[in-house]
């Protein structure tokens, strides 16, 4: 990574997490705000992640496998990192602290970041931690470092077992084609001595156009793909610091061309496309050039000077202008104030960064390596997962469960009625909340079709034949009527507090006063409502309504999934 691109910022936008359900906004309401206690959750067998995909609701076909996401971090305090990776929603599987620099010798330097209550509480939440290996630009101490490949090799992985870590992305820059030999040498040292869990990745130049001399000649991409588990492509800085004329991070034809160059020399699967959280900002006086800038912050500058923000179809990039008056309070970017002048930052937005996460499905590539985490805009988590696997659903744009729809995506639980739509406001049916409950309380159960279920209404052809056998075998699903399951019709508020209460078994007493006005206690649901509502995992409507006969929504189902999944302990 080049660190000059977006180093610090002082001006960041957050936004409420993505995960906070506003059920006041909804007309189904099944887990409030609140959980019951521990104790409660601890009887239940819910995986952080599903063993199986949940069929959409004409089981179309199964998601697609979530893709890769990985993020550097860099910039801010390190005890904002777990706030930074909270935000993602769960779409991390690795991320890539600053941990491991270089002396002036080339020998190993461990830095003041280093945090093992943060990458213990990373293994926790099942997310690798791979430090970075930089140089940080210096060419001299990258050219000592490969010197003494061998040393520095042994260090790594000295440091990788002494600190509980999960590898190491190896990001020297700006040594030459003289050097190439001896990078690719270093990384195979890496992946022979490191254990096979252990990641070995590389962060390589973008070579649009196939450069062989200079800082791009240094990567050998096939060796390098060949001794690593991938090759993060750092497809940004097109225009980066000190270029005179501004223009792009990252214009479309500049990354695709960059994917193109890379796929020559090793295979799609082996590709995680770098994607800018940072743009750059010009002074029009020349006084400022292509600084770098958090994305995060560049809506806040706009909207507080007055400036204006245009599209640019060619490079598929945000253009953002405005002025600071002489009047006017200067604000303060990356450390340095911006005295009163006109300024231009080329950046990312919401329709820049879906061009580019649309190459990452076009080009079957592994997934996505971001530079750096907490410099996103605020709503990058609530699309970034469901494009970067290809499901561009648009009647989820606006939506108030997007961003657990794109969460429930990624994890593979729920995919589309078709390649474009999610059908948020459809009702969920019986035989799919019986497959979800299935495949979480029940994994590695045999599911799908060839089971027989023991309902006449539900062939062992059915998709969902094995999850609603195993769920009516463990007393999760009964039938409606004699022999009769009804897969097809919709699941009630009443029905899944019944699945659920089946499932978790909470222990309350049925003597308290009944939870809602319309439940009561001849309702042949009422123990599993009230039990649930004694505990906590219930709500109704205003005022003490819970309304048990109305339909599941298949974006509530989301949102219900995917509230369970951060807050209940892993199997």
């Amino acid at each position: 990574m080049r660190f000059s691109c977006g180093s610090g910022v002082l001006l960041t936008i957050f936004t409420p997490c993505s995960h906070s359900l506003l059920f006041c906004k909804m007309e189904v309401i099944l887990i409030e705000r609140k959980f019951a206690p521990m104790a409660f959750f601890r009887r239940v067998r819910v995986a952080a992640a599903l063993a199986a995909t949940f069929l959409s609701i004409s089981a179309v076909s199964e998601a697609n496998a979530s893709r890769f996401q990985m993020s550097y971090l860099y910039n801010g305090r390190t005890s904002d990192y777990a706030q930074y990776v909270d935000r993602a929603g769960g779409a991390l599987q690795v991320v890539s602290p600053s941990y491991f620099d270089l002396k002036a010798d080339g020998s190993l330097q461990i830095t003041d970041k280093l945090d093992t209550a943060f990458v213990n509480d990373m293994h926790e939440q099942g997310i690798k931690v791979v430090p970075f290996l930089s140089n940080h630009w210096d060419r001299n101490v990258g050219l000592q470092a490969l010197k003494q490949r061998d040393a520095l090799a042994a260090q790594i992985v000295e440091a990788v077992k002494r600190y509980n870590l999960d590898g190491v992305n190896v990001d020297i820059e700006n040594v030459t084609e003289t050097s190439r030999d001896d990078y690719s040498d270093l990384v195979r040292m890496l992946r022979e001595r490191l254990p096979a869990g252990k990641e070995v990745s590389v962060a390589v130049g973008a070579n649009p156009t196939g450069w062989t001399k200079g800082w791009p000649g240094s990567y050998d991409y096939a060796a390098l793909a060949g001794s690593s588990d991938y090759l993060m492509l750092m497809a940004y800085d097109e225009t980066s610091i000190g270029d005179s004329v501004p223009g792009p991070v990252a214009s479309i034809g500049y990354v695709e061309q960059s994917i193109r160059y890379a796929l020559n020399y090793t295979s799609a699967d082996k590709i995680v496309l770098g994607l800018p959280f940072y743009g750059r900002f010009w002074k029009t006086d020349g006084t400022i050039s292509g600084d770098g800038i958090a994305n995060s912050a560049v809506d806040a500058l706009v909207s507080r000077y007055g400036g204006t923000t245009a599209y640019d179809t060619k490079s598929e990039s945000a253009v953002s202008t405005f002025t600071v008056g002489p009047d006017q309070t200067p604000p303060v970017v990356n450390y340095k104030t911006l005295t009163p002048g006109t300024y231009v930052i080329w950046h990312e937005n919401e329709q820049s960064m879906k061009r580019k996460l649309e190459l990452v499905e076009q080009y079957g590539l592994k997934g996505t390596g971001s530079w750096s985490l907490g410099q996103e805009s605020g709503d990058v988590w609530s699309y970034m997962s469901l494009w970067v696997n290809g499901a561009y659903f648009e009647d989820a744009e606006g939506h108030w469960a997007r961003s657990e729809i794109a969460s429930v995506f990624s994890k593979g639980w729920m995919t589309g009625t078709s390649p474009r739509l999610f059908g948020p406001t459809l009702s969920l049916t019986r035989a799919q909340a019986a497959a979800i409950l299935t495949r979480a309380i029940l994994p590695g159960q045999q599911a799908g079709t060839g089971i027989a279920s023991g309902f006449s209404d539900v062939p062992a052809s059915h998709w969902a034949s094995g999850e609603i056998a195993a769920a009516r075998q463990a007393g999760i699903v009964d039938g409606v009527a004699a022999g009769k399951f009804e897969p097809d019709a919709a699941v009630t508020r009443a029905q899944m507090a019944a699945m659920l209460a089946r499932a978790l078994k909470p222990d309350a007493p049925l003597s308290a006063k009944a939870a809602f006005s319309d439940v009561h206690s001849d309702y042949w649901a009422y123990p599993f409502i009230q039990a649930l509502a004694v505990q906590g995992a219930l709500q109704g409507y205003e005022p003490g309504m819970f309304r048990p006969d109305y339909p599941i929504q298949r974006s509530e189902m989301a949102a219900l999934m995917d509230r369970l999944a951060s807050s209940l302990p892993a199997n």
